[in-house]
């Protein structure tokens, strides 16, 4: 049953501060909320890279974009107090009913909690470890075992009674956007070499964390293996800031299968990309937002997944995967930068990507015809090779 003070909430402002996978992965809570309260508008608070989630998504009414010191892993944020009073007179000015703060594990709800009190925000719901005084009307404790980031969001939401019947992401990519990205699949296969029968491969080898970012030189060789032995054609993306990587890449791959990869890093709009990752046959990256992009598009992903953080917590949701990694004694470090050598990751190798590609069902027959993916079973989808 609703909460009955939350039933009467209009303006709900749902806060998700760090990056686009967190987003996106706070969308089926979001769903659970709409469905719920049908009458409520719902505005996102969110980062720039977050905020591009909220944009394409039918749930929520209004997006207002923040970057908040606190969620500031590289200390890049000025110190300005006149910026975040502004904020907060924006957040009172549109007089919202009540807030619901997503947090990870390792976040602090405090901060987004009180900056919805100086903004005049009755209702605040967060789960929170530390006492929060006043700062929250409904505080919320997770269960003390491991759940996904998509399970944490609904069961926040659950705290004040609104009920979950469905968990997919929600991304809604605009029409002429999948028929760009048709097209362009299409073009791209065409230039490639007409007569290759492979699947189409996308590789986004950019992270905004170096720890959890696969070796560029070892990307390239990945790309050739899946150039040599599955007869792909292959699309590097990557954002503005990583078109050297990306660039490099593409260089380090064999001469003779560099005319089947394609370098689209910086070119492509966000529906963009998601409409051409809705295409591919398979996306191969780290932990990283393109990574929960594929799972909101159902594209089977091979995630080269630094153990800096809980594979269970942050694996791809509800879609064929495979997590590639090396268990290690420092597992679960949290770690920006590796101290070491990255040795959870770096031990990772091409023949290893293929042979999951293979185990997802990407590849050619004998007669070179492309093997669609098949939905997976349970155990398939959310198993790890180590």
């Amino acid at each position: 049953m609703i909460d009955p003070q939350w039933q009467q909430a209009r303006k709900i402002l749902v806060v998700r501060l760090d990056n686009l996978g967190d987003v996106l992965l706070a969308t089926p809570a979001m769903h659970a909320l709409k469905v719920a309260l049908p009458e409520a508008q719902i505005t996102l608070l969110a980062s720039p890279v977050g905020a591009q989630a909220g944009y394409l998504n039918r749930d929520i009414d209004d997006v207002i974009e923040y970057e908040a010191p606190w969620v500031d892993p590289w200390q890049r944020t000025s110190h300005d107090p006149a910026r975040e009073q502004a904020m907060i007179e924006q957040l009172r000015r549109a007089e919202f009913d009540a807030a619901i703060i997503f947090t990870s594990f390792r976040q602090s709800p405090l901060p987004a909690a009180y900056l919805s009190y100086l903004a005049g925000i009755p209702l605040r719901l967060a789960a929170s470890v530390d006492a929060p005084g006043s700062l929250l009307t409904t505080r919320h404790r997770h269960p003390e075992r491991a759940m996904h980031e998509v399970e944490r969001g609904l069961d926040l939401v659950g705290a004040i009674g609104i009920p979950s019947e469905q968990s997919d992401l929600v991304i809604d990519v605009p029409a002429d956007a999948r028929r760009h990205a048709q097209m362009r699949r299409r073009e791209l296969l065409r230039i490639s070499d007409g007569e290759r029968h492979g699947p189409f491969v996308m590789v986004h080898p950019g992270c905004s964390m170096p720890a959890r970012t696969y070796p560029a030189e070892q990307y390239s060789e990945v790309i050739d293996a899946l150039v040599t032995d599955l007869n792909a054609t292959v699309v590097l993306t990557g954002v503005d800031t990583e078109r050297d990587l990306v660039a490099g890449i593409r260089r380090g791959v064999h001469p003779s299968g560099q005319p089947h990869v394609h370098d689209l890093a910086a070119s492509l709009s966000f529906p963009d990309l998601c409409a051409l990752v809705g295409t591919a046959d398979l996306l191969v990256t780290n932990n990283t937002g393109p990574m929960h992009i594929a799972a909101a598009m159902d594209t089977p992903v091979i995630a080269l997944f630094a153990l800096t953080n809980p594979p269970e917590q942050w694996r791809p949701w509800k879609v064929p995967h495979r997590l590639l990694n090396n268990d290690v004694p420092c597992r679960i470090c949290y770690q920006r930068i590796c101290p070491f050598e990255q040795e959870c990751i770096r031990s990772v190798s091409a023949t290893d990507v293929l042979a999951a590609a293979r185990d997802l069902g990407v590849g050619c027959t004998s007669q070179g015809e492309p093997v669609k993916w098949v939905a997976a079973s349970p155990a398939m989808s959310e198993s790890v090779l180590s």
